[in-house]
């Protein structure tokens, strides 16, 4: 069994198998691209529910493993070196894990930087923005009278979705025939806009054609379904 002692978060959450992947998350739309892509490659890993209601993040175990408090989080006992890593951050969790296996991230040198291109598009203007329209629609800002902070994440999410729009034309995934971590990292968050943050309406998603069916095919996938519900809430 591999030795996790370094690693304070699993004196909280123990491993019952050290020997695989610890993976520590929520089934929020960052949380689920870790789950979804260890669905994905088969790696063997063990979930541990954070529960952010509860501040868990915030406690000095987790925070030893992600000084921003934030899920996901893992632990993989056998590192580039062959020794545990922890590692934090969705984005570079998914691209750790497409370089570990080989899959999910094209081996051409313009094709996957291209790739990563887009997730980072995903971390820096789709998560955020997104984000802060669940909450100024349908979380504690919209309790705000002034009205101008949800139009200016409305009309910032609607662009967004018009360059998801025009990306996908004549593509079935974002980076053409080939479905990599630029779509794991995205599809997770345009659900949520739609669903969970009941925001479909507001950003006239219903006008746009290339982004829904690109959704449907995403979720279709065995491995997203799975993936959408793990860890499993108690």
């Amino acid at each position: 069994m591999a030795d996790l002692s370094a690693f304070d978060i699993t004196k909280r959450w123990p491993a019952k198998n050290s020997d695989i992947i610890q993976l520590y998350s929520l089934p929020t739309p960052n949380g689920v691209k870790v789950s979804i892509m260890l669905e994905e490659t088969g790696l063997e890993y063990e979930p541990h529910l954070i529960n952010i209601g509860e501040n868990e993040t915030w406690t000095p175990e987790f925070l030893s493993l992600n000084p921003n408090g934030k899920i996901p989080a893992i632990i993989d006992p056998d590192g580039p070196d062959g020794a545990p890593i922890g590692l934090f951050e969705s984005g570079a969790i998914l691209q750790y894990l497409a370089e570990k296996t080989g899959r999910f991230l094209p081996s051409d040198p313009v094709k996957r930087i291209e790739t990563i291109q887009w997730v980072y598009f995903q971390m820096a203007a789709i998560g955020p923005i997104f984000g802060q329209l669940g909450f100024f629609h349908k979380f504690a800002g919209k309790e705000i009278e002034d009205k101008r902070p949800l139009t200016r994440y409305v009309n910032e999410s609607k662009r967004l979705l018009g360059v998801l729009e025009t990306r996908l034309e004549g593509r079935n995934w974002i980076m053409g025939d080939e479905y990599t971590i630029a779509d794991i990292a995205i599809l997770g968050w345009v659900r949520n806009l739609t669903g969970f943050y009941e925001a479909g309406d507001l950003v006239e998603y219903d006008t746009l054609s290339n982004v829904p069916a690109w959704l449907e095919r995403g979720l279709a996938r065995p491995a997203v379904q799975r993936g959408l519900n793990i860890p499993a809430r108690d």
